[in-house]
């Protein structure tokens, strides 16, 4: 199956599962779930941080799929922090040639790290994928991954 209409997929799935769900953790839970399942296992890692309430400028980590990942992240550093800092995706090639990345798993390659925000349009969380090969993300994910975010906190 071509890679968009896999994404047109998950995203339908999701859609469907997280319909008249009111917790913003399960939705992320059902979103990290499904997509690491069916871009497994290009996908290495797929998760959540979410914007913390209680301590400005800074992502605590929220559900994943994979490998431990950072507990913490400001927005001032590495590819998560650019998402949130800017408001945009950050698709990243090659993770050791971005200034400020950060770690968390030396196995992470490429990154792709998409904003997501509420219907009044807040920052609330970054989506991040990580891969174990470079160049893993391309304009087909980045589509696919923010059509997704999109929907995530404003699916009824």
């Amino acid at each position: 199956m071509p890679k968009a209409a896999l994404y047109a997929e998950v995203h339908q799935q999701i859609n469907a599962v997280i319909a008249g769900e009111t917790s913003r953790t399960a939705r992320f839970a059902t979103a990290a779930c499904l997509l690491a399942e069916a871009f497994a296992p290009r996908y290495y890692w797929t998760g959540f941080y979410e914007v913390d309430p209680l301590k400005k400028g800074e992502l605590v980590v929220g559900p994943y799929q994979g490998t431990l990942g950072c507990l913490r992240i400001a927005f001032s550093r590495g590819v998560c922090g650019a998402a949130a800092r800017t408001g945009q995706t950050q698709l990243v090639a090659d993770v050791h040639a971005f200034e400020g990345h950060i770690a968390c798993d030396n196995a992470t390659n490429s990154e792709i790290v998409v904003p997501v925000t509420d219907e009044a349009g807040r920052l609330c969380a970054v989506l991040d994928v990580d891969s174990t090969t470079t160049n893993a993300f391309d304009a087909v994910d980045q589509a696919g991954l923010e059509a997704i975010c999109a929907d995530l906190l404003s699916v009824q």
